[in-house]
């Protein structure tokens, strides 16, 4: 079953949101050319509490991209998103949702992020995505979304390390590049553990 496994493409991810990905609004049409092509489309949906340990406004003094020790695990600060319930949490608007089958949420434990649609970023935790896809018989799976060098990378490394076969579609994602040089670190690092990354046209 062809499967298009969609990564928060949410309003605080686009151009004016609280985490904007620098054109990140540009794949909307064209995640939304792709859906005819799938008969499974999934979705992954960033929903953090307000006191999620990884916003930078719930350290005092610290500042949006510190490093901290949260819970045991390194944590990059970040800006207050993708709050439960607020507009900003909400998909992009002209995204067409209307066969997205099943959203994944992630995120939602204050003392862990959640960057990957498949685990919590400690593995403590799975999301049931990968159990959904097998009930399914889903053995190939394409991504898409925010942020390549993010959410989307850790989705695919995880996809691939639970046995499916993985392809990025490139241009239909985009980077935060808090660092220079990240979204092609990235697209190295997916390639090495077997993913495929290809240019939709």
């Amino acid at each position: 079953m062809k499967t298009l496994l969609l990564i928060d493409i949410q309003n605080d991810f686009l151009p004016g949101g609280a985490l904007a990905v620098p054109e990140g609004d540009v794949i909307v049409p064209i995640v939304n050319a792709l859906l005819p092509r799938f008969e499974l489309i999934v979705a992954t949906q960033d929903w953090h509490p307000r006191e999620h340990g990884s916003f930078a406004a719930n350290h005092s003094g610290k500042n949006p991209g510190d490093i901290i020790d949260l819970d045991g695990l390194p944590q990059i600060l970040w800006p207050v998103h993708c709050v439960q319930n607020t507009g900003g949490a909400c998909f992009a608007p002209g995204l067409d949702t209307r066969r997205i089958a099943r959203i994944f949420q992630k995120g939602a434990d204050p003392r862990l992020d959640s960057y990957s649609g498949f685990f919590d970023n400690g593995h403590r935790r799975a999301t049931g995505l990968a159990e959904f896809l097998r009930e399914r018989r889903v053995a190939e799976i394409s991504l898409a979304g925010l942020a390549t060098d993010y959410c989307v990378k850790f989705t695919a490394l995880d996809a691939a390390a639970e046995g499916f076969r993985v392809t990025l579609l490139e241009n239909a994602c985009r980077g935060v590049e808090l660092h220079r040089g990240d979204v092609a670190r990235a697209l190295d690092e997916m390639r090495a553990a077997g993913v495929a990354v290809e240019v939709v046209v």
